[in-house]
């Protein structure tokens, strides 16, 4: 009894000096790597946490009231009072906030958390957000996290990034500009003159396929795509469209017509690769709870932004100025199309936990304890 004793002894102590050694040695960082699981975002403003910061262009959330919210209380070039749908996510898969992949802070172990290609303004298409200038189109982001990787790669080895990037949630939010800012930016666009809405919406996911299946080649295999909200219902349309507060008909009927071929895209692409890569997540349906219903979930109004200027808030940018709402909490839009931070938790829970009427073929927290032990 006395020698298996002290023979389980000397096994835990030699175990706690391996252990020492390989601390002392570096040798953990692969470990940590695999730790904590990176995230990875792509898209417009909805996602966008500051990269638009470092560009000369006029999409910019630089200035207060933005982040007023936000721990700091500071703007971050997040289009928000306070927190995003990423830094959300973030916090629920028990992650520390992903970086700009811009900013000067994005280098030796940060890199393992991923990083935020975002940039507000930007669509599917190439000439949407054309007149914010300088933005950072979808293909370019997408450059950019092939960058990233070489990076990665100098830092934890080919095969470490390469596990890194494969294990990692990638969240891709689009679509949303090409209609509000580049279809119905004007009367009589170049494309509403091209196209009708179904041929638009039929063109945009032809493209959006091109993308998803470039992020799938760059190593992304649990990758989150959310269709367009309500586009006609935003405060900013509203104030454009909206007689007497109803949403506008030709923007909802847009995203009523591609929100479906997209999550359709999806289940084509997951069915070609023989596995679920890409899950759709209805963002439609979700806001449309509330913006339906704004009482039940707390909100005094869906309608009225909490920050702008004109009727229901909508015109313009929220700027110091502007009027601003004293409660962002009730109010289910921040400014004329984004939504509050209390509105991006309501949708991050139905991504995490919500039905298949949410989240298509399967919720976020499935997804991730179902990849827990690869």
């Amino acid at each position: 009894m006395h020698t298996l004793l002290s023979m389980s002894s000397l096994r835990v102590f030699v175990t706690a000096l391996a252990i020492a050694l390989l601390v002392t040695m570096g040798r953990v960082a692969p470990d940590q790597a695999e730790a904590a699981r990176a995230f990875f975002v792509f898209g417009d403003s909805l996602v966008d946490n500051g990269n638009n910061n470092y560009l000369l262009t006029t999409a910019r959330a630089n200035s207060p009231p933005y982040g007023i919210d936000y721990p700091t209380h500071q703007p971050t070039g997040r289009f928000s009072n306070g927190l995003n749908l990423p830094d959300i996510i973030s916090e629920k898969i028990g992650s520390e906030p992903t970086l700009p992949y811009l900013s000067p802070e994005l280098t030796g172990q940060k890199l393992l958390v991923g990083a935020n290609f975002a940039s507000a303004g930007i669509g599917i298409l190439n000439d949407t957000g054309i007149q914010f200038i300088n933005i950072i189109r979808i293909w370019k982001q997408l450059e950019l996290f092939q960058e990233y990787q070489r990076r990665l790669r100098e830092h934890i080895g080919e095969a470490q990034a390469q596990r890194l990037v494969n294990n990692a949630l990638v969240l891709i939010t689009l679509g949303g500009n090409d209609f509000v800012n580049n279809y119905f930016l004007v009367p009589f666009s170049a494309r509403s003159r091209q196209f009708s809405i179904p041929d638009y919406c039929r063109y945009l996911i032809s493209e959006y396929r091109k993308i998803l299946m470039r992020v799938y080649e760059l190593g992304g295999r649990r990758v989150m795509v959310t269709g367009t909200g309500p586009l006609g219902c935003a405060p900013g349309e509203l104030a454009l469209r909206s007689r007497n507060g109803e949403c506008a008909s030709e923007l909802q009927q847009a995203a009523i017509i591609f929100n479906p071929e997209l999550a359709q895209l999806i289940q084509q692409l997951n069915i070609e690769l023989r596995a679920d890569v890409f899950v759709s997540a209805n963002a439609f349906q979700m806001n449309m709870d509330f913006i339906n219903n704004p009482q039940a979930f707390g909100f005094a109004t869906s309608k009225v932004a909490c920050c702008g200027q004109g009727p229901y808030n909508g015109i313009g940018q929220c700027k110091p100025l502007s009027n601003l709402c004293p409660n962002r909490s009730i109010y289910a839009f921040w400014d004329a199309f984004h939504p509050s931070e209390r509105a991006n938790r309501l949708i991050v829970e139905q991504i995490m936990t919500g039905s298949t009427n949410y989240m298509n073929p399967m919720n976020l927290t499935t997804l991730l304890a179902m990849h827990s032990n690869h």
